[in-house]
C-alpha cells in the first residue's frame, strides 16, 4: 500500500474505543467485534490508543497499551486477509519524546503504518520543542499531525509551530481538531506556504464534520500562486459510531464535491451531523462525557458490555443518554443499527 494515496483518497478513520466489562476488565471479544465491524463498515483505516481509547491504557496498573495495539492489528490483518483492501493501523503516539519513541517502535514493530502525535506532554514547551519532538518521533514512523482542543487535553499552536511541523519530511498527513475555525485555518495556510502538496489533511473538528469536508480552502502562495486543498478525510471520534453511515456519509461528499454547484440540502446535514455529536460528545457539559457517550451507542447495539472507563468518574452526564435518544430518533438515516443487528453475532463471535 502506498501510504501517502492512501491517506490522499480520503477515508473514514474512526477513533477506536475501549471495551471494558462491568468489572471495567477489558474485554478482548468484545474490542474484536468493534474492529471487525469499522473494517466491515468500509472504514479505510483505524486510529487505535488514542483519545477514545482512554489514555490511560498506558498506565502501569492497566497495562493495555500493547495487548490493545496487538489485538487491533491482528484483527484487522484477520479480516482484511478474507478480503483484501488497502487500510491504515494508526497508533496513537503520547508522552514525552523517550516515551513517545518507544510507543513508535512498538507500533512499527506491530505493523502500523503512522503514528498520531500527541503534544498533550508538552502544554508548557516552547512550539520550537514540539518540532524537534516530532521530528525525532518521524525518524521511527511515519507522523499524523494532531491540532487536539485545549478541552480534549490538547494546547493552542501557532501558524508558526505548524509551518514548521509541515517542514518534517515524514510527515504523511494532519488531524485538524481545535474545534475552532481560526486555528483550522492556521493549519491549512500552513501546509500551503511550506508546499507540501503530499501531506493529507483530515478532520477530528468533529462539531463540523460535513463543512470541513466540502469546503474549498484557497490561499495564495508567496509569488501570488492560489492554491486550493481540500480536507479529504475525517480521523473522528465520532465516526467510531454509527461507522457505515459515515462511510456512505463521505462517498456523498466526494460526488457533490465534483459537482458545479453545491446543494444547499448539505446545509441541513451538516446541522444533523453536528447536532448529534453534541449529544454524542457531551457538548452541554464541556464535552465530560464523550467517551462514555460513544460506548453508550454501541453498549446499545450490543457491540460493547458497558459504558465503563477505566477512570471511574468518567461517565455519562446527566441526561446525555436522553439527548442520544433524541438525536438516534430525529435522524435515523445518520444511524446504522439494522446493519449492525445484522453481523454482531458473527462479529461476537
Amino acid at each position: 500500500m502506498n501510504l501517502r494515496a492512501h491517506l490522499f483518497d480520503g477515508h473514514v478513520i474512526p477513533a477506536q474505543p475501549l471495551a471494558l466489562d462491568a468489572q471495567r476488565k477489558f474485554s478482548e471479544r468484545h474490542q474484536r467485534a468493534i474492529t471487525r465491524y469499522y473494517v466491515a463498515a468500509g472504514a479505510g483505516g483505524l486510529a487505535v490508543g488514542v483519545h477514545s481509547t482512554q489514555f490511560e491504557i498506558r498506565e502501569p496498573q492497566h497495562g493495555l497499551f500493547r495487548p490493545v495495539l496487538e489485538l487491533a492489528a491482528r484483527t484487522i490483518d484477520e479480516e482484511l486477509a478474507r478480503a483484501p483492501r488497502s487500510f491504515v493501523k494508526i497508533s496513537g503516539i503520547c508522552g514525552r519524546t523517550d516515551q513517545a519513541l518507544r510507543e513508535a517502535e512498538l507500533a512499527r514493530s506491530l505493523g502500523y503504518q503512522a503514528g498520531l502525535v500527541s503534544l498533550s506532554a508538552f502544554k508548557n514547551d516552547a512550539e520550537q520543542a514540539m518540532v524537534e519532538h516530532c521530528a525525532r518521533v518521524a525518524d521511527v514512523i511515519s507522523v499524523v499531525g494532531f491540532y487536539l482542543q485545549p478541552a480534549a487535553g490538547g494546547r493552542l499552536a501557532s501558524y508558526t509551530f505548524w509551518r514548521r511541523f509541515a517542514e518534517i519530511p515524514n510527515v504523511v498527513a494532519i488531524k485538524i481538531a481545535p474545534f475552532n475555525r481560526y486555528q483550522t485555518l492556521d493549519v491549512i495556510r500552513a501546509v500551503v506556504d511550506a508546499g507540501r502538496d503530499d501531506i493529507a489533511l483530515y478532520t477530528g473538528n468533529d462539531d463540523t464534520i460535513v463543512a470541513d469536508l466540502l469546503t474549498p480552502f484557497t490561499f495564495a502562495r508567496a509569488g501570488g500562486t492560489r492554491v486550493t486543498r481540500r480536507i479529504v478525510g475525517g480521523l473522528l471520534g465520532h465516526w467510531g459510531v454509527w461507522t457505515r453511515r459515515a462511510v456512505e456519509l463521505l462517498d456523498e461528499i466526494k460526488r457533490a464535491r465534483l459537482q458545479p454547484s453545491l446543494d444547499t440540502r448539505w446545509l441541513e446535514r451538516a446541522v444533523a451531523v453536528t447536532d448529534m455529536n453534541a449529544a454524542l460528545f457531551d457538548a452541554a457539559n464541556g464535552f465530560r462525557g464523550c467517551i462514555p457517550g460513544i460506548l453508550e451507542v454501541l453498549r446499545r447495539q450490543g457491540l460493547v458490555p458497558s459504558v465503563n472507563c477505566l477512570n471511574p468518574h468518567e461517565a455519562l452526564s446527566a441526561g446525555q443518554a436522553d439527548e442520544l435518544t433524541r438525536v438516534a430518533r430525529q435522524y435515523p438515516e445518520l444511524t446504522d443499527d439494522e446493519f449492525v443487528a445484522a453481523h454482531r453475532d458473527a462479529w461476537l463471535g
